[in-house]
């Protein structure tokens, strides 16, 4: 539940903004979930003007979309949308890794190892979700250190439509394990200060999500397609 986002700041529909933000990203509001104003609102208790001009900010960020006569609905994110997004977010994060390197102090340096050792700690218990949250923030804190304001603007832009998938890959059976390998490579080169490896781990590793997702969905679409077998008859 994301309730506790306040409502107060510099407008009312800021906050509503990152109410409807959140429950989109945390899939309170999954993809394709129509959005109710009248119950939200009354949720809320605020009335329905702030709501709709919290759709509107996110209809412009691309996360929700208006259906005449039915108002917004939460966008869906294709498998091509995974095919042509995720190279680019790829070039991109390998960058900000790149920049990151370059730039970062010891301490700074000392802070993505705990954030490293968190996902350690999630990828043991294999905790899908802890696991997601952990490594969103590895990656959200490498991007602010490359303290790159162009860079950060577009890939804060995109990285928005990849948490649609919320780490769907991670359900491919191993996926965890081969993540956290990836992020041990990664570390390592942030740690010895090789920015160019940096770079190249941090591409691999957004371009086996890629690769983790199309396996995934080749496997469930096995699962939908084989045959069930006949039950026993009585008697």
């Amino acid at each position: 539940m994301v309730d506790p986002i306040p409502l107060h700041g510099t407008s009312m529909h800021d906050g509503v903004a990152a109410r409807l933000r959140a429950m989109v990203f945390e899939r309170e509001l999954k993809p394709g979930d129509h959005i109710d104003e009248k119950a939200l609102a009354a949720r809320w208790q605020i009335s329905r003007t702030p709501l709709r001009e919290a759709l509107k900010v996110l209809a412009a960020e691309g996360l929700v979309e208006l259906v005449p006569r039915r108002g917004c609905r939460v966008i869906e994110m294709t498998d091509a949308d995974a095919e042509a997004l995720l190279p680019v977010m790829a070039l991109l994060e390998g960058r900000c890794a790149y920049e990151a390197v370059r730039k970062a102090g010891d301490d700074d340096i000392a802070e993505l190892r705990r954030l490293h050792e968190q996902l350690e700690r999630q990828a043991g218990t294999r905790h899908v979700d802890g696991y997601y949250a952990a490594n969103h923030a590895f990656h959200s804190r490498v991007q602010a250190l490359a303290d790159n304001r162009w860079l950060d603007r577009v890939t804060g832009d995109l990285r928005k439509f990849v948490r649609l998938w919320r780490g769907r890959q991670l359900a491919l059976p191993g996926r965890i394990d081969a993540s956290i390998n990836e992020h041990r490579v990664l570390i390592d080169a942030i740690e010895q200060r090789d920015a160019v490896r940096a770079e190249r781990a941090m591409h691999d590793h957004l371009m086996a999500q890629l690769a983790a997702l199309k396996a995934l969905q080749k496997l469930e679409s096995k699962r939908l397609t084989r045959p069930r077998k006949a039950g026993r008859r009585a008697g």
